[in-house]
């Protein structure tokens, strides 16, 4: 009944959240977590027992997981860093047949996600409207710049017009040229879904992103607004999805008008939030793969209007050398 936690970092409110249900639930289950260095890593101080691992990328490196789990009884493996969600995807089936599921959505679903061109294709195939995109020969002002396959707001730029462009911004062939939304006339949102074993739609959580830093959430709040609808209805009977899916999208702020700009097939930074809204993630995830549940019901009891503001705490380690 052991959970796994990999690329744990900073993820200290994770972590506890997983420690907290498995001690209501009555599970006697630890939380371990892996991290390229885990004795630098906030989350993996305060986990059971945390392992050093090379990326995910490497050679072996899948093997090097499935012993961690298979040594530590881990039942559980719950990935949070874009990296790694792919290569996680196509070896779900290795570590099945080790009775050790790890939460990921299918592998189609995920490529489409860490290429923000595919998804395009996705929001359009359900209707959803997105930003723009523009080719480089025929921008509009101002633009948003940012690498089809970028993280954490790495390389992103904003231009007013084109001779703030660098040469090195238009020849890098991984760039993508995007609508802006300013806010004055929007209001960007991160939605925590929860979906079930089977695909379906339990739960949205809008939050607003009242204020980010290093791409993460620092200032938010949740908004129980017509963006849950508006996704309950597109995300209905959609397959391949599981676990927690986060999804950017801009609210108008006088019409009845959103445009989503990507989604991430994980935990997002912020998830916290959405938590202590009483939007239970690791609580249905702890039920449904760990105690084998089925979490059938529609979730939309969370707390309005909670704002979180987020700040710097300390986590000590004494004899570090």
């Amino acid at each position: 009944m052991n959970i796994l936690i990999s690329s744990a970092g900073r993820r200290v409110s994770l972590i506890r959240a997983f420690q907290k249900e498995l001690k209501i639930s009555g599970l006697k289950g630890k939380v371990f977590t892996t991290d390229l260095n885990p004795a630098l890593s906030a989350a993996c101080q305060i986990s059971d027992k945390a392992f050093k691992v090379r990326k995910i990328s490497m050679e072996g490196s899948v093997n090097e997981l499935l012993n961690i789990c298979l040594e530590n009884m881990v039942s559980l493996v719950v990935p949070t860093i874009d990296t790694e969600l792919k290569i996680l995807a196509e070896n779900k089936e290795l570590f099945r047949e080790k009775g050790i599921e790890i939460l990921v959505s299918d592998l189609d679903f995920v490529n489409s996600c860490r290429d923000k061109r595919k998804i395009h294709d996705f929001f359009d195939s359900l209707a959803i409207t997105r930003a723009l995109e523009f080719s480089k020969n025929d921008l509009r002002f101002p633009v948003f710049v940012k690498p089809y396959d970028g993280s954490r707001s790495q390389g992103v730029f904003l231009f007013e017009n084109i001779s703030e462009i660098p040469h090195e911004v238009f020849q890098n062939p991984k760039n993508m040229y995007l609508q802006y939304f300013n806010n004055k006339d929007y209001d960007e949102f991160t939605v925590d879904m929860y979906f079930n074993r089977k695909a379906k739609l339990i739960c949205s959580v809008p939050r607003e992103r009242i204020f980010v830093r290093d791409g993460e959430v620092n200032k938010g709040c949740t908004r129980k607004n017509e963006i849950v609808n508006y996704l309950k209805k597109k995300f209905d009977g959609i397959s391949g999805l599981r676990g927690c899916i986060t999804l950017q999208i801009f609210k108008h702020k006088t019409e009845d008008k959103y445009c989503a700009i990507e989604i991430n097939p994980r935990f997002g930074g912020g998830f916290p939030l959405s938590y202590k809204a009483k939007a239970n993630f690791p609580k249905w995830i702890i039920h449904e793969y760990l105690l084998g549940e089925q979490i059938d019901e529609y979730f939309d009891e969370w707390e309005d209007n909670l704002l979180m503001l987020r700040y710097d705490d300390e986590v000590l380690v004494h004899g570090y050398e």
